[in-house]
């Protein structure tokens, strides 16, 4: 039991957020175009939770191989670097997380041909690459691109295509909603671990540009998911009603203030659990506005 929890622990459920939340506003998108396959959309929505479950496992690997992971941490425990598994064990989780989502993707694969076989490994392989290799994205300043590519208009893209068939620019475009607070999410744990990971020599954007950079980072991630709704309307001149995605705004504004003041790491550890929370209620917003 102690191992299932820790693992439990390992896989962030405060991160998971960023995978459901596309997966939502794909498929209200493609339910309002016709009629919507739910075993694709569930398979859709497996897979993408299996992917971020898998590259959550494999940063709390790589992290404490890399030796990232130290006693002076200030993040959410991390299971292998607290012992609370071994490193064979955690790696084990990883790929057998990994292997099970690409499993259920050949199914995905199956139903949507070679347009969602490229994103299924390229998902899989940025979600391995984050923090693995000689080259770790996450490790030169590459994390916040990849987040706000594969957890918006990817995912969004990717979901209303297993559906419809269609690629078309307005799934595209809504993608970037919650691929930016998807990249707020990161910009708050990156903020939170300025300091061990400056030392242990991973450079994120917080680390490379500095605190004041955090701050206006994540403002902008927020303000201008916002504001990717109006944009859709005004370019479709319709939709009006996505617009109502803009009262994410008040549930988002704790974990900014918390950002802007630099608040204690225990405080950012709740704006990190609150941004995801403002994603979730975007994406439902969104949708529900997309379908009226």
């Amino acid at each position: 039991m102690r191992t299932v929890n820790a693992l439990l622990l390992s896989a962030r459920p405060r991160t998971l957020p960023a995978a459901a939340g596309p997966v939502i506003v794909g498929a209200a998108m493609a339910y309002a175009a016709g009629p919507v396959d739910w075993l694709v959309l569930g398979a859709t929505l497996v897979c993408a939770l299996l992917i971020q479950v898998g590259t959550n496992y494999a940063n709390d690997y790589y992290d404490f191989v890399k030796g990232t992971d130290t006693p002076e941490r200030v993040g959410p425990t991390r299971a292998t670097a607290a012992r609370l598994v071994s490193p064979a064990v955690m790696r084990t989780a990883f790929t057998a997380t990994f292997a099970v989502a690409a499993l259920l993707g050949s199914y995905l694969v199956y139903k949507g041909g070679i347009a969602i076989a490229l994103i299924g490994v390229a998902s899989l392989s940025c979600g391995l690459l984050y923090t693995a290799g000689p080259l770790p994205l996450g490790y030169l300043g590459l994390g916040d691109v990849f987040v706000l590519v594969f957890f918006g208009p990817v995912a969004v893209g990717g979901t209303y295509y297993l559906q419809t068939g269609a690629i078309t620019w307005q799934a595209g475009l809504a993608g970037v909603g919650p691929g930016l607070i998807s990249m707020a999410i990161l910009t708050v744990n990156n903020f939170r671990d300025h300091d061990t990971d400056k030392q242990a020599g991973k450079r994120t954007l917080v680390v490379r540009f500095g605190r004041r950079f955090g701050k206006t980072q994540y403002a902008a991630c927020i303000v201008g998911a916002c504001a990717v709704p109006l944009l859709l309307s005004v370019c479709t001149w319709g939709h009006w009603w996505v617009n109502l995605s803009i009262l994410t705004l008040p549930i988002a504004w704790s974990p900014m203030r918390a950002v802007l003041r630099e608040a204690e790491p225990a405080a950012l550890n709740r704006a990190l659990a609150q941004t995801g929370v403002s994603l979730v209620v975007y994406s439902v917003l969104f949708s529900v506005g997309w379908l009226i």
